[in-house]
């Protein structure tokens, strides 16, 4: 059992005897007492969750809890000309500096996070402790409790935002808004407001990648959709179970 004998000064006792009197003596002496410390609340799929100076939105989707929009970390951010299959590299759709702040004002920072490539899509900590980009087979179950590829898309599309009248219900709140892409081959960006493009961690090959696309112009989820490692495409982050 904890012995609670202490140094004894004019200001107080010292429990834990570390010549310092203040709060970390009230701990020790409450917890001999039996005095019980509450924990931390547990997370719970709807809340807000925060990472890396940011609060991102969730939503419960069947048995999966997914982020309600895209990841927007940006240590770093490159133009759409400097590419790489083997750094990571971090685009804002649009914009062709190197300035992380100038950057973060734009509206497609704001509007529509940051487009990574896949070696910046895989390093530890884009998404927060407990939670990763999903595998291939963890979009399918997304998909597939939503109806299927062929509609689901509809009502992961969000309300507005897509050309030519391609809003989605978002009934899902998924909130899929059309961030594009950072082509590899021609290190241009492409199809803001058209299209969006999403990663899974799962690998075809040593160049190539299965992703998902979302449409303007049909209810599809495009399953698979295949990238090289160069390509840039936007984050959703799903819990792990």
């Amino acid at each position: 059992m904890l012995s609670l004998t202490a140094q004894v000064d004019c200001q107080g006792p010292d429990f834990n005897n570390d010549s310092i009197i203040g709060a970390a003596d009230i701990i020790v002496f409450l917890t001999y007492y039996g005095y019980e410390w509450p924990l931390a609340p547990e997370f719970v799929c709807g809340e807000t969750i925060a990472h890396q100076d940011y609060a991102y939105s969730t939503v419960q989707i069947g048995d999966q809890c997914w982020f309600s929009e895209n990841c927007r970390y940006l240590p770093e951010v490159s133009p759409s000309d400097e590419g790489s299959e083997t750094e990571p590299l971090y685009y804002v759709h649009g914009y062709q500096g190197t300035d992380v702040e100038a950057a973060k004002a734009t509206d497609n920072f704001n509007n529509y996070g940051v487009l990574y490539n896949f070696q910046a899509a895989t390093l530890e900590g884009i998404c927060p402790s407990g939670w990763h980009v999903p595998t291939d087979l963890e979009w399918t179950q997304l998909t597939d409790y939503l109806g299927g590829e062929s509609v689901a898309g509809y009502v992961m599309k969000s309300t507005s935002g897509w050309d030519d009248n391609g809003n989605g219900s978002n009934s899902s709140g998924f909130t899929g808004l059309p961030g594009g892409y950072r082509g590899d081959y021609y290190g241009y960006f492409f199809y803001l407001n058209d299209y969006a493009y999403f990663w899974s961690s799962s690998v075809l090959d040593d160049s190539h990648v299965f992703s998902r696309k979302l449409s303007f112009n049909n209810d599809f989820v495009y399953t698979p959709n295949i990238f090289t490692h160069g390509n840039a495409a936007s984050i959703r982050c799903i819990k792990s179970l």
